[in-house]
């Protein structure tokens, strides 16, 4: 896939998956905005990479889940590009904690980054994609969204908010040229991942979650920034509004 002089805004792209899907595309030949919230350094890291790629890269600042940040984070794109390709609303956060002991803060933070920037980070992304001709959306979901997971009842939620509004905006926006869809990953090899199962004497639980993985093994960041970068084709051009799972059947059997 060619992304050759495309312009890619991916939030939460300083690590993990985002870190992942901007590489990929800025190895196919897009310039790439890399956003972060509270570590610049892993995002300047990502920046460097882009840029022995022989890509442009430009890193902002910006809580997503603030709509002041939001705006100034697509006022930045446009000062520097003047216009967008494509973007992929990434960046996540929450509270895992049991529903009788969420609050309304962690509530109404979860769902301003998750979902309510979604939302408002299409109005913004959609007058720099026409000047283009058309663009792309992508949102990062979980199998959360429909499943319950242990403590997971906020951030499922949000993801459950991500894939209704990717029906919505799908729907609406396909008439303007652009594509609105989710992928829905099962559980990725991430640092994350990694330090979660160092903690609390837990060393064998990636080796658990391998175990109910009918594929036999986790998903890689990579994995999941080609399945982005193909619904960001041509190819993709008639998938509209729709949610493409991608977890080596792990959500299938009601039991293993």
């Amino acid at each position: 896939m060619d992304f050759k002089n495309k312009v890619a805004l991916v939030t939460g792209s300083g690590r993990g998956i985002g870190k992942a899907i901007a590489l990929h595309f800025a190895k196919r030949g897009a310039d790439v905005i890399i956003n972060f919230f509270r570590n610049r350094a892993p995002a300047e890291e990502t920046a460097r990479e882009v840029e022995k790629l022989g890509r442009q890269a430009l890193v902002v600042k910006a809580d997503v889940g603030d709509l002041d940040d939001l705006s100034r984070l697509f006022d930045e794109v446009n000062k520097k590009f003047g216009g967008l390709d494509i973007f992929v609303h990434n960046a996540a956060s929450g509270y895992n904690r049991p529903a009788m002991e969420q609050k309304p803060r962690g509530w109404d933070w979860t769902m301003n980054i998750n979902a309510r920037a979604l939302l408002f980070a299409a109005q913004h992304a959609v007058p720099l994609m026409e000047k283009r001709g058309g663009g792309k959306i992508v949102s990062i979901s979980s199998a959360g969204s429909g499943r319950v997971l242990p403590d997971y009842v906020v951030v499922g939620a949000s993801k459950a908010a991500i894939e209704a509004l990717t029906r919505y905006l799908g729907v609406e926006l396909i008439s303007r040229g652009i594509n609105v869809n989710a992928v829905s990953p099962g559980v990725v090899e991430t640092e994350a991942l990694n330090h979660f199962a160092s903690m609390g004497g837990q060393e064998n639980i990636i080796q658990k979650f391998i175990e109910m993985v009918p594929a036999g093994r986790l998903i890689t960041p990579e994995e999941v920034a080609e399945v982005v970068a193909f619904l960001c084709s041509p190819a993709a051009s008639m998938i509209v509004g729709q949610t493409l799972v991608m977890d080596g059947g792990y959500t299938l059997p009601i039991s293993k």
